[in-house]
């Protein structure tokens, strides 16, 4: 197929009318009121909207080493169901990515998928918090010892003065382990009632204070994961106040659950951080709203079935690739709380950024490469439907209103799903 046409689409961030989009060769040929015919036609019919594909700098692959929770192959497949063609993976694998040649071999893997992957190297090598190495000498655009904190403070501060003079974005997972010790899901009302050990919000926030203080040290850049807590929240948003060189990012679950979720013993529902409580949902929610959160992650993490059998012994980690921009959709877009161009920033172009990477535009003469979104389309997700090969996703059985309906990288469609 040298040619597809798109018809009566609306395009993200243009005027309310619609438009056809011509695809020839890879390349957007033209938009408007095109009269072309095409090798394939598909008639939006006035419910499809065109916005730049997402980007997910929060992922875990599993390759290599734990393959068979998810692999390169399977992890790119889930997330052009989503509306995904860029990703960063975290290092914690078997071996970890410490090293050229693990990144060639992810690299190597994800080439002829239509989803850009960006490894994240380790902090540490072998992410045992010891020592540092040349990371540039990797060719990664992050470093991250993700799933666990780098305890030695002063290791980290060194690792930051090195990215300023390669570039490298450190990512944090911002975790006290010896406040954690043995904590499987957030310390509070509901781990008290259920009798299990928690883990305590001051984990989370001191370790957020310390990379903040750290940052302010070396005068570089650090990247908050996953944030979940209202205290970790003020951190950073003070701290960009006084023009700290600091970014975040959370996960979709973290505004729209609590851990009210565990009460029914399902290890679908722990992830590290934890569900917090309402406060910190609300807290999360206005942090997206306002601008402290600076993109919108999923920390897809895939377990198996009967790993994730045994409440109390289960890892943590969800799935998500496949629903975050639902989540987003519904609860923010159709709720009026947040424009579709603002989501748009959020899940395509500051996870860009922050990487330094280009973001794809939608106007003649470029690589088509976007996403249509059918943004009424009710759906209730059914894990076994996923494109992943786990299935632990926290929204089972959540009704999402929009979804991703078209993937089209590098000229190509990656994915297609108009029923």
């Amino acid at each position: 197929m040298n040619s597809l046409l798109l018809k009566n689409v609306y395009i993200c961030a243009t005027d309310d009318k619609t438009k056809d989009i011509l695809i020839k060769d890879g390349k957007i040929a033209e938009i408007g009121n095109v009269t072309e015919s095409a090798d394939k036609v598909i008639d939006g019919m006035g419910r499809l909207t065109v916005m730049p594909p997402l980007f997910d700098m929060h992922v875990h692959f599993r390759d290599p080493g734990f393959t068979h929770k998810e692999d390169v192959l399977t992890g790119c497949a889930s997330a052009l169901a989503g509306g995904v063609t860029g990703v960063v993976c975290m290092p914690n694998t078997n071996p970890p990515i410490d090293s050229r040649s693990t990144v060639e071999y992810i690299l190597k893997k994800a080439e002829g998928t239509g989803v850009d992957v960006y490894p994240a190297a380790c902090i540490t090598k072998g992410m045992k918090g010891g020592e540092l190495y040349d990371h540039a000498a990797t060719g990664v655009r992050i470093i991250s010892d993700d799933g666990r904190p780098v305890e030695n403070a002063e290791l980290l501060r060194q690792a930051m003065l090195e990215t300023n003079k390669n570039g490298i974005l450190i990512a944090s997972h911002c975790e006290d382990l010896n406040i954690i010790n043995g904590g499987i899901i957030n310390n509070g009302a509901v781990s008290e009632e259920l009798g299990v050990k928690g883990m305590d919000r001051s984990s989370e926030d001191s370790i957020t204070a310390r990379e903040i203080a750290l940052a302010m040290s070396a005068d570089a850049r650090i990247h908050i994961c996953h944030v979940s807590t209202r205290g970790s929240l003020d951190f950073i948003r003070e701290a960009k106040a006084r023009g700290v060189k600091v970014t975040c990012e959370t996960c979709p679950h973290y505004f729209i659950y609590t851990d009210e979720k565990v009460r029914s013993k399902d290890a679908d529902y722990r992830m590290n951080p934890p569900l917090r409580t309402e406060d910190d949902r609300k807290a999360v929610e206005e942090a997206v709203l306002d601008g402290t959160i600076d993109c919108i992650v999923t920390d897809h993490a895939p377990h198996t079935a009967e790993e994730k059998a045994d409440f109390y012994k289960a890892p943590n980690g969800v799935v998500g690739l496949e629903t975050s921009l639902a989540a987003m959709l519904t609860h923010f877009y159709h709720t009026g709380k947040m424009s579709l161009e603002r989501i748009a920033e959020l899940m395509a172009a500051e996870p860009r950024k922050l990487l330094g990477l280009k973001v794809p535009e939608i106007r003649e003469g470029v690589t088509a490469n976007f996403i249509a979104v059918d943004l009424n389309k009710e759906w209730t997700v059914e894990p076994e439907k996923l494109h992943s090969k786990s299935h632990n996703t926290v929204f089972k059985g959540e009704k999402f209103k929009g979804k991703n309906v078209l993937t089209v990288s590098d000229g190509i469609v990656r994915f297609e799903d108009l029923s």
